[in-house]
């Protein structure tokens, strides 16, 4: 019988420039928005309260910037990380350059930016993803680089 467990890529499985699309995407509701900003403690009027957003510039509750940036990643961890992670040790470069609101589709996808080995921990290596997330229409509305420490596969070593 063969049996096949779904991981993601190991170090050596990725190449620079190389470009994944996840899908599905995650459509967005006002429960993800309120459960999200409740369980974070973030009590922002933008994301919890649809009265006082309607008096604001976008007209109805903004999607919790940190929601997005944790769905970003997360779409990512299936195809890229599962069960070749190390850890991960950073991101930076985030940027929200267009809101999600209930209702829109988040879609993501990562370039591989670099990577190198690990100079102090052997059969490991160092990746930099650039991760991009698009709304249903096309537009981006989510940007971040990741760096993340990944396993080299086993099999491939011996």
């Amino acid at each position: 019988m063969n049996e096949h467990t779904q991981r993601g890529l190991y170090y050596d499985e990725l190449d620079v420039g190389a470009r994944y699309l996840h899908r599905p995407g995650r459509t967005i509701t006002d429960a993800d928005n309120t459960l999200f900003s409740a369980l974070t403690m973030n009590t922002q009027a933008l994301h919890v309260d649809a009265a006082y957003s309607a008096t604001q510039p976008f007209g109805r509750p903004l999607m919790n910037s940190m929601w997005t940036l944790a769905t970003l990643v997360g779409l990512s961890v299936a195809q890229i990380t599962q069960g070749t992670l190390v850890a991960q040790l950073g991101l930076s470069d985030i940027a929200f350059p267009h809101p999600l609101f209930a209702g829109d589709t988040l879609y993501a996808e990562t370039e591989v930016a670099d990577k190198r080995l690990s100079r102090s921990r052997p059969g490991q290596g160092l990746v930099t993803l650039t991760h991009t997330g698009r709304n249903q229409d096309g537009t981006v509305v989510a940007t971040a680089t990741r760096v993340a420490l990944l396993w080299l596969n086993a099999e491939a070593i011996s």
